[in-house]
């Protein structure tokens, strides 16, 4: 089983998305958690900004040897995973790299009409203690939340009991704006302060579904007495908490103690398995594996086996497994499919982990495998003993009989090889027979391959069917090269492919990669051909009316249109132009003939 790290060379092979990376050092330890817009921007600065970094960092650098990640949603989520991660595994550069301070914490001091504060220096003996935040930002987001849903005060003043009797206080702004029910003129009675003190240390433990409940009920309850503002009042803390609630994947109240094991296999062998711990509500631990399956293994086999051993190796006894496939688990242990609501979120997150990792592992292949890939299929499709990285393909053209060509296209490695494109006009063939044709191609381009001890190619492509096939093996049959050489034929109308000697097709998926290159290197060999012959076509046209003037061959035709371009602009030219081009005698004939005689065009 082979884990999902990075070598500090394969750094540009990470994602691009929301997450966290973790930095470990020679000795395979966590040393260092980070959280990142970006992981692969993030990362690179370490090492692309050396010089701007303090010494603590840059010796962070020096003895980080092997990287992971871990995808998230948001930027929100990413915030939470760090904080996750610290907590369990306490890396020491996450303590030396902030500088010395201590982490932040949210308290509810002891005191009457508690107050709750953000606040760096822990002392059990000033209030209770929620945290520590490795992020300010997500600490201040869960302090801006309590203080929409509760009126909870903020101000230092000593409430005690005899000093609010005394008249010693006065309210302030925040009771004038509605934030404070003014606890220190007797406003608010310590009893109902205590039940939103209560609500949100519910809150701040992460027991947000008891706090959904109450304002339910509590919007339920007014809407019965028809108190429809106060109603109101609840129905917009409700939703308020529930924005909050359902910003992250990564922090979930509404599920305890699972584990998530999500598996990606494709054609290959290979299966990628993410693997993540929640412990109260919490992803704290993501880990991706890329397993080797044996022969007729199913992905279930696959996931049970290691599913059981990662629990093991990271002492997870959860009794209640989420996946996206159901797999057979130890009795006791419950597997789960989810197909809606949180947890087919955190499956839909493992899934992309597990995803993102095959992906960042098929970029690192080498490139000439990925090209090859086309290749192989072919192979296996067509029943080929060798890679097919050499093609050739022939294709006739000709017009109702007239000036019959071919073509011959090559493809290497995949892609067209335009060197050896070559262009063939049919000397041996009178009239339209594709057939004849086609055979004196075949065995005009392989007799030479033959003279010249030039490699033969791996694979043979006729554009047509069975007939033009036929006449090319009799070609090869001629110059012994039949079996020697792969030979199919390809007909348009249906794309069946055909074998010498074999009555029926076979038909490849349309959607298959291997017809696709077949198709191109059809298409290309039909489009050369066809390009040539209307080269020559109107070539022809040209030197034929220009072979009319008596006295005048193909050669002096030939001369006149290299340099004229067309017939027009060899009557427009002046006489000495035409001297310069093909001589005084035959540069006359063709003057005269032009200018008096009407058959010039």
């Amino acid at each position: 089983m082979k884990g999902s790290r990075f070598s500090i060379d394969q750094r540009n092979q990470l994602p691009t998305d929301p997450g966290i990376y973790k930095f470990y050092d020679d000795n395979g330890e966590l040393i260092y958690v980070g959280k990142a817009k970006n992981i692969r921007k993030r990362v690179a600065s370490y090492f692309t900004k050396a010089r701007h970094i303090n010494r603590k960092t840059q010796q962070l650098v020096r003895e980080t040897l092997q990287i992971e990640f871990a995808v998230a949603n948001s930027e929100f989520d990413a915030l939470l995973l760090e904080n996750n991660f610290i907590k369990a595994n306490q890396p020491k550069y996450n303590i030396l790299l902030k500088d010395d301070k201590t982490f932040p914490y949210i308290c509810i001091v002891k005191e009457r009409f508690p107050r709750i504060i953000s606040t760096r220096k822990y002392n059990p003996a000033t209030g209770e203690y929620f945290g520590p935040y490795t992020s300010v930002a997500a600490m201040k987001s869960v302090l801006d939340l309590l203080r929409k849903l509760y009126t909870i005060r903020t101000c230092k003043l000593n409430l005690l009991e005899k000093n609010i009797s005394a008249g010693k206080f006065k309210v302030c702004l925040e009771y004038h704006i509605g934030n404070c029910l003014g606890p220190c003129e007797d406003l608010q009675q310590e009893e109902d302060y205590m039940k939103e003190i209560d609500q949100a240390r519910n809150i701040l433990k992460g027991n947000l579904a008891f706090v959904s409940r109450y304002f339910s009920e509590g919007m339920k309850q007014a809407s019965e007495k028809l108190e429809f503002e106060l109603a109101q009042k609840y129905k917009e803390k409700l939703e308020l908490l529930n924005k909050f609630q359902i910003r992250s994947t990564v922090v979930n109240p509404k599920l305890t103690d699972v584990d998530i094991f999500t598996i990606v296999t494709d054609n290959s062998k290979l299966a990628v398995i993410n693997y993540l711990q929640i412990k109260n509500g919490a992803i704290i631990l993501a880990r991706t594996v890329e397993v080797k399956k044996q022969v007729d293994e199913s992905d279930a086999d696959v996931l049970s086996y290691v599913a059981f051993e990662l629990q093991n190796r990271h002492d997870s006894y959860n009794k209640v497994i989420l996946s996206n496939i159901a797999f057979p688990s130890d009795e006791g242990v419950e597997v789960i499919v989810p197909k809606i609501g949180d947890k087919k979120k955190l499956v839909s997150l493992s899934l992309k982990n597990a995803f993102e990792y095959k992906k960042d592992k098929a970029s690192q292949t080498k490139p000439k495998k990925q090209k090859n890939e086309v290749l192989v299929r072919l192979q296996e499709d067509l029943k080929l003993t060798q890679l097919p990285d050499h093609i050739e393909c022939f294709d006739n053209s000709n017009l109702q009989g007239t000036n019959p060509v071919a073509s011959m296209v090559c493809f290497r490695d995949g892609k067209p090889s335009k060197r050896d494109y070559r262009h063939y006009n049919v000397k041996t063939v009178t009239g339209p027979d594709d057939f004849a044709s086609m055979k004196e191609i075949v065995g005009r381009r392989y007799r030479r391959l033959l003279e010249e001890n030039s490699a033969l190619p791996k694979l043979v492509v006729i554009d047509g069917g069975k007939g033009q096939l036929g006449s090319a093996c009799e070609a090869l049959k001629e110059l012994s090269l039949y079996g020697r050489i792969p030979i199919i034929g390809i007909a348009k109308k249906l794309e069946e492919i055909y074998y010498p000697e074999d009555p029926l097709p076979l038909h490849i998926s349309k959607k298959s990669p291997s017809l696709m290159l077949l198709q191109r290197v059809r298409d290309e060999a039909h489009r050369f051909a066809i390009t040539f012959h209307r080269a020559k076509r109107s070539k022809s046209t040209f030197k034929t009316e220009l072979e009319e003037i008596p006295g005048i061959g193909s050669g002096t035709a030939d001369q006149l249109l290299k340099k004229f371009r067309s017939v027009s602009k060899i009557r427009e030219a002046a006489l000495d132009e035409l001297i310069s081009a093909v001589g005084n005698s035959r540069a006359r004939q063709v003057f005269e003939y032009l200018h008096e005689n009407k058959k010039g065009g």
